[in-house]
């Protein structure tokens, strides 16, 4: 009766609209799980329980995907416990506060090393998160704004990166019938508007060093009274952790060199590239959910052995990290557990099947319109289910079937897709990424989303329009520019109004 109707798309609605009310996400979510078990169920009570249990929660944590990801999770956790134990971080906290001398250079540079850690989003935030909070402080910073930054060079990043998990991921879904999966990903990266307008966005807000919304309000707080945090849950196992007084820079740089190369190598090696696979094929075929465990628990060991070595901890105290690490990733992984629970639920009622019938309908329509109308329905998508993935996994097989294979239309069509599944994941409070993102900044999780919400939608306001023209004049240099300008003039129109009201005084008290 529900399945594969609008109904379908009911329990995340529930969830987003609880959250971002109530400020709570575990209840939040955990209603809108019950809501997709009673749709599933056709209001039977035992039966819905039977779904929500079984097919929901159960379904979700013995999922191997998840698993990996979960394990991933605790692995990163650990290590950074260890890095704030040996002393890394407040070491590179010193040394950040010498030569990173402003909040702008600070911004910037969070900014510049989300782009240089594209490899995966999930790594992205976590590892961007722990290494920059000591500098982001140290600024007054608020963890809202930090969180943001690190969304926000998470996905869209690996979205326009050649070499990521993402970019293996579409290149899965194409059928190679129509083009090569990597290079249809290519060709589509100058076209995906709202990655290029989202970094575009970050280094102008930044430079004009102003916010508005929500978001107004967290910095005010952080640079006025140094409340990092200005509501909600206040996290910061950096203060409650003792750390060695000879930690050095390279302790936080040399574990962190280490992740990296083994969280690549782990993903190649997952692919099959030391068994002869070509290297780009071999990231197309890797396992992300496999090959960051198979890295992190390397670079752990090597972490451990190195900081015995330099005698800035004790194995007892090393292996304490074990509890404290999982400890500090507790508020991700139950999240992360609601938020697979409940896709599972709008997989149950068809929501995927709905939205490929909402998009046939739709193609039959203007058919210059449909990048636009494209970008909308991946941006709600997303949105609604926390997924990316799944997202243009539903939508890619459509648009290669809606235009034809030779066609700029075709490349603008996936291009916009996929702009519309990062924007959807971007800002979704269920989306992985963007708990992880909460996590890796230590920030509350409503904060984070509701923060961030009015800059998400300021720029995919810009991508539509910049779709819209494309859509007519599928010239990649004329959209790109109209699309930029839009970006700086809508900064300037939003700097000036909240000058304009800095500038009102308040009313006189009577």
């Amino acid at each position: 009766m529900f399945t594969q109707t609008i109904w379908s798309l009911l329990p995340p609605v529930i969830a987003i609209a609880l959250a971002l009310i109530t400020k709570e996400v575990y209840s939040s979510l955990f209603l809108g799980i019950v809501a997709g078990g009673l749709l599933v169920a056709e209001f039977a009570p035992v039966r819905a329980l039977d779904v929500i249990v079984n097919d929901g929660f159960i379904a979700g944590v013995a999922d191997a995907w998840n698993v990996g990801i979960f394990l991933f999770l605790i692995l990163l956790g650990i290590m950074v416990a260890l890095m704030n134990l040996a002393g890394g971080s407040a070491a590179f906290g010193r040394w950040a506060q010498k030569h990173v001398r402003t909040r702008v250079g600070a911004m910037l540079a969070t900014f510049l090393l989300g782009i240089l850690i594209f490899v995966d989003d999930y790594f992205n935030c976590l590892t961007v998160g722990s290494v920059m909070r000591p500098v982001s402080d140290g600024h007054r910073i608020s963890r809202a704004k930090l969180a943001y930054l690190i969304d926000a060079t998470a996905a869209p990043v690996c979205m326009i990166a050649p070499i990521s998990s993402w970019a293996a991921a579409v290149s899965g879904i194409v059928d190679d019938s129509v083009m090569s999966g990597t290079q249809l990903f290519v060709r589509a990266i100058p076209w995906n508007y709202y990655s290029l307008l989202t970094l575009v966005f970050i280094v102008a807000l930044t430079l004009m060093k102003f916010d508005y919304g929500p978001m107004r309000l967290h910095e005010v707080n952080a640079v006025m009274s140094g409340d990092l945090f200005t509501a909600g849950e206040r996290r910061s196992d950096d203060a409650e952790l003792e750390f060695s007084p000879n930690g050095r820079v390279l302790d936080l740089v040399i574990p962190v060199a280490v992740l990296i190369l083994c969280d690549v190598i782990g993903m190649l090696y997952v692919g099959g590239f030391f068994d002869g696979v070509p290297f780009a094929e071999a990231f197309a075929d890797t396992d992300a959910s496999v090959g960051l465990p198979w890295g992190t628990l390397i670079a752990l060991m090597f972490t451990v052995i190195y900081y015995l070595c330099r005698r800035l901890v004790s194995f007892k105290a090393a292996m304490g990290c074990i509890i404290k690490g999982f400890n500090a990733m507790v508020p991700a992984l139950l999240i992360l557990t609601f938020a697979v629970t409940l896709k599972n639920m709008t997989g149950l009622l068809g929501a995927a099947d709905y939205v490929y019938g909402l998009m046939e309908g739709a193609s039959q329509g203007l058919y210059n319109m449909l990048p636009a109308i494209i970008f909308l329905v991946a941006c709600g998508l997303a949105f609604s289910t926390g997924t990316s993935w799944g997202t243009f996994g539903i939508l890619i097989p459509i648009v290669t079937d809606v235009f034809p294979s030779d066609s700029v239309l075709l490349i603008i069509g996936v291009s916009a897709c996929l702009a519309g599944a990062v924007m959807g994941d971007h800002c979704s409070p269920i989306s992985d990424t963007t708990i992880m993102a909460s996590a890796g900044a230590q920030c509350d999780h409503i904060n984070h989303v509701s923060t961030q919400i009015p800059y998400v939608l300021t720029v995919a306001a810009v991508s539509f329009v910049s779709y819209v023209v494309a859509g007519f004049t599928q010239n990649v240099f004329i959209s790109l520019a109209v699309g930029v300008g839009l970006t700086l003039g809508t900064l300037f129109v939003l700097r000036s109004r909240v000058r304009a009201a800095e500038a009102v005084p308040a009313p006189a008290q009577a």
